[in-house]
């Protein structure tokens, strides 16, 4: 048979068969005086085993453990490893599509406008689930700043330490606060107490929790922070970003 001959027979493509000569995979047959390959039938049963293995997912070097010689591994062994990956990703697929459904359920009428739970981490949404109802812009900007961080790498031991003060109704009135802010200037008198107080509530185990020095940021993002606020609500997150840094690192 040549080469377009068993590629019909197996059912592959004249270019596989070439690569898999090219790596070794399938050996070169005979020539003709031509120049032509002369496939054999058991060069067409050799291929046809490469074709299934490699139909079942096993990568071209594990197809050559399998057919090599030297017996390489077991074929038993590369097919329980192969059916251990699938079925992680059948998990990892189950729960993508768990995701999915709650965003389509968050994307019907009169679901809210709240960041849709199945875009959070378990550990975030449990700790948006604490805080209680309020239309504060600058709460609002927490919670898409915590979002950013879930996205970006998480911090589920940080938001362990922030459930109780997430919790707490007395954190609304300092949410109050920093919106009346809006329009102020950034040497409004009401700055430096709010600053103080906003450090104030944050429980040491939230200190805890902060890498030192903050944890890496990229350049830019802290004046790009800053510049989502007014002049007097930004000069109050600045301090607090400050105090923030000074007291993880002790």
């Amino acid at each position: 048979m040549r080469i377009g001959e068993i590629a019909a027979v197996v059912g592959v493509t004249t270019r596989a068969i070439r690569h898999y000569h090219h790596v070794g995979l399938l050996p070169e047959p005979e020539r003709l005086p031509n120049g032509y390959r002369a496939y054999t039938v058991r060069d067409a049963v050799l291929l046809a085993r490469v074709r299934r293995l490699t139909e079942l997912g096993l990568s071209l070097d594990e197809v050559r453990d399998v057919l090599g010689d030297d017996a390489g591994r077991d074929l038993a062994d590369v097919l329980e490893e192969l059916d251990a990956d699938l079925a992680r990703q059948e998990a990892e697929i189950r729960a993508r599509r768990e995701r999915l459904a709650a965003l389509l359920a968050a994307t019907q009428p009169g679901s809210g406008d709240e960041p849709p739970g199945g875009v959070l981490s378990s550990g975030l949404a449990a700790l948006l689930a604490k805080a209680p109802e309020t239309g504060s812009p600058t709460a609002r900007k927490d919670r898409e700043h915590l979002e950013l961080l879930d996205a970006t790498g998480g911090g589920e031991a940080l938001y362990a330490a922030l459930g109780p003060l997430a919790a707490d109704p007395a954190v609304l009135a300092l949410y109050e606060r920093l919106d009346a802010l809006h329009g102020a200037a950034a040497d409004d008198p009401r700055i430096p107490r709010l600053a103080e107080d906003l450090v104030a509530a944050v429980p040491d185990e939230v200190f805890a929790a902060i890498p030192a020095g903050g944890g890496p940021v990229a350049a830019g993002f802290k004046e790009a922070l800053l510049a989502e606020y007014e002049p007097a609500q930004a000069e109050v997150v600045r301090r607090v970003m400050e105090a923030f840094m000074e007291r993880s690192r002790g």
